[in-house]
């Protein structure tokens, strides 16, 4: 098919006639992956949902092989070495080309590779682009192939990403527990010293507390903790890197521990209340919780979901809207756990070194309007490409910016132009920015007029970010209480931002457009933002601290109080 015709088919489905140009694609002989893609997004503006979807499968394989056959890779031995076919597939993927790497994978799964490693690399390829049931099913035929924890705990993942407040998921952490944490026949004999007149004695489990992405968010508490009222144990794999924090800490690495040695060791350290920082990620120890090392257990920081453990007593929330005062979070989605609130906000953070000072909304210069994303591409749903498809048509004159190292793929990039186009928006008026460090990734900010937060898994770190450097951040705040959606709130309420959580998708179109079409309310709005970050509950380390403390007390007390009565 000719740059021209393709080029009629554009236009007609830009201005609202996909039938037509659907037509057009159809009449003509095959034109490689720019057909296919034109071709998925007419067809997606029909709503052809599955003929869409393998339109732009198609597409992807498409532009795939056209690009890595410039790399020189050999295009028919991908069909026939499976072996070969994974190589180019990992090279691919290590190189963040995770879209190029997914369909390569497919084909060297067609052909017959067989291994977890490479299975597991297929699926998270797919988790990357946002094709979350895809990811799954691939994760799920691994798992039923090589079983392990590790393996299961990647699996659950993707199932946020899916629109149904949290059952899949839920669901799937119960599975896992049950599967791969099961409670020990016996039961371990823990010390019930009486609590009154000593220090309440705090662990806390992950894999690093100064080399992960946590450090932002428990620094602040670690230094704050009042260490004349509490005992403070941290159990990393290992200890290299943790000796910065105050004194006196106890660091008891565990990561060449078996489960029931690390049990016994947290244990003997007659721990009252033992906080788990990780859950299901990579390097996750959750399996000692299911061997109850302390009378209280409790989940907090880097996963605000269920951990599907009966054994985890607590899982630490923000409050949520229309709570009770003292009363359980009320959040939807199913909880293996009680939900404790500990405040107006789930965590605090403290923002890295480096950030530059604010700048005026950019539009005032530039007289165009640049909406923004800094999320992980995994978090663009269907339902949030619609409705930002929904605010670019409602301001014709704003592009959007997605920004992520993953963007560095040709492919991911055309495909996520080819969602937005089946809404009628033209690919140019969506870009890209990938990677950066430094100064380079601060003066990023400084090209945002307004961030746009994504659903059903919001942005956190990225919220964080973005308000921390004085972009304002528009975000989903129902329907529905779940986890995720009661983090991102409580994160603008606390900055004095309430007004940017939206209700629902049209709200949040309608609000998008208002902002963009008064650029000095916007303006005026951008100057409250990192004044009101910087003086929130957000950045209040003491605070927060002396509230985790008191929730830790109320939780000991609990299950001393049950002890005796049993």
């Amino acid at each position: 098919m000719s740059a021209a015709a393709v080029g009629f088919a554009r236009e007609a489905l830009l201005a609202g006639d996909p039938a037509s140009a659907l037509g057009m694609l159809r009449s003509q002989a095959s034109g490689g992956s720019e057909v296919q893609y034109w071709t998925a997004s007419a067809l997606m503006a029909l709503g052809d949902t599955a003929a869409a979807g393998a339109a732009l499968d198609a597409a992807r394989t498409a532009q795939t092989l056209e690009t890595i056959v410039g790399m020189g890779a050999d295009i028919p031995r991908l069909s026939t070495d499976p072996d070969y076919a994974a190589q180019v597939a990992t090279k691919l993927y290590a190189g963040q080309n995770v879209a190029m790497s997914s369909a390569v994978w497919d084909l060297a799964v067609k052909a017959g590779h067989q291994s977890a490693s490479g299975w597991l690399t297929h699926g998270l390829a797919l988790q990357h682009q946002g094709r979350a049931r895809e990811a799954i099913t691939v994760m799920r035929g691994a798992l039923e192939r090589w079983p392990s924890p590790a393996l299961h705990q990647f699996m659950l993942y993707p199932h946020l990403l899916l629109d149904d407040r949290g059952q899949g998921y839920a669901a799937e952490a119960r599975r896992w527990a049950q599967i791969h944490a099961p409670a020990p026949a016996a039961s371990r004999p823990l010390s019930r010293r009486p609590l009154a007149g000593r220090k309440l004695r705090v662990g806390y489990v992950s894999p690093s507390f100064a080399r992960t992405q946590i450090h932002q968010f428990i620094a602040p508490v670690l230094e704050a903790h009042d260490r004349d009222a509490v005992e403070l144990f941290l159990y990393p794999a290992k200890a290299d890197g943790e000796a910065i924090w105050p004194q006196p800490t106890t660091i008891r690495p565990i990561g060449d521990l078996g489960d029931e040695a690390a049990a016994n060791l947290i244990a003997a350290d007659e721990i009252d209340v033992l906080v788990d920082c990780w859950g299901h990620s990579a390097g996750s120890r959750l399996s000692l919780f299911a061997r109850r090392c302390a009378p209280v257990q409790a989940g907090w920081i880097n996963f605000i979901q269920t951990t599907g453990l009966p054994q985890m007593d607590y899982v630490l929330h923000a409050d949520s809207p229309g709570q009770a005062p003292g009363g359980a979070a009320a959040l939807e989605e199913p909880f293996s756990e009680a939900v404790w609130p500990i405040g107006p906000v789930f965590n605090v953070f403290r923002p890295a070194e480096g950030r530059l000072p604010p700048v005026p909304s950019p539009a005032l210069t530039t007289g165009q309007m640049t909406f923004g994303s800094f999320n992980h591409p995994c978090k663009l749903t269907d339902a949030t490409v619609a409705a930002w498809a929904a605010i670019l048509k409602a301001v014709p004159s704003a592009r959007l910016v997605l920004k992520y190292g993953y963007y560095a793929d040709p492919v991911l990039r055309r495909a996520t132009q080819a969602r937005f186009a089946g809404h009628g928006v033209s690919p140019d008026r969506i870009q890209f920015r990938g990677h950066s460090t430094g100064e380079d990734y601060y003066k990023a900010f400084h090209e945002i007029d307004l961030a746009l937060d994504p659903w059903p898994s919001p942005g956190s770190t990225t919220t964080l970010e973005a308000l921390s450097n004085g972009v304002p951040v528009l975000s989903l705040a129902g329907p529905g209480h779940t986890a995720g959606v009661v983090y991102a709130s409580s994160i603008l309420r606390a900055a004095g931002l309430d007004a940017l959580n939206c209700a629902d998708p049209d709200a949040y179109v309608r609000a998008a457009a208002d902002l963009a079409r008064d650029l000095p309310a916007l303006n005026a709005l951008r100057a409250r933002v990192r004044a009101g970050f910087e003086a929130s509950a957000i950045c209040d380390g003491p605070g927060f601290t002396r509230r985790i403390e008191a929730a830790f007390a109320e939780m000991a007390a609990r299950a001393e109080a049950r002890a005796a009565a049993a």
